[in-house]
């Protein structure tokens, strides 16, 4: 498989990570910028320790969080680069609609 391809799966990865509600919420959580436990995760939620956990596990299969030892603790905390990753690429790809809009507006406009 090209590194492009893999690129790309990991980007959909990714996007399937963020893709969900709950995720989002922890992602925001996160980027507070300090390592949260499950149980400070859970706090204000509906949701079990359980569901926070396999949320967690999607998110770190993503590579947008990881797990940081505390002593006996579990802690959660944000690797921004993915998101940071998929921002380039978002960017990407707007300027190259952009320019296609750009070229079909001077064709449409001759």
């Amino acid at each position: 498989m090209s590194r492009r391809i893999r690129k790309q799966r990991t980007k959909a990865v990714v996007f399937a990570a963020l893709g969900d509600e709950t995720r989002l919420l922890m992602i925001a959580k996160l980027k507070l910028g300090r390592p949260r436990s499950i149980a400070q995760l859970t706090a204000g939620s509906r949701l079990t320790r359980q569901a926070i956990t396999k949320h967690l596990r999607v998110l770190e299969g993503a590579g947008l969080v990881h797990n940081v030892r505390a002593g006996r603790e579990s802690l959660f905390a944000l690797d921004p680069e993915p998101i940071e990753e998929l921002r380039s690429y978002l960017e990407r790809v707007s300027a190259d609609w952009d320019e296609a809009l750009r070229r079909l507006q001077a064709f449409v406009e001759v």
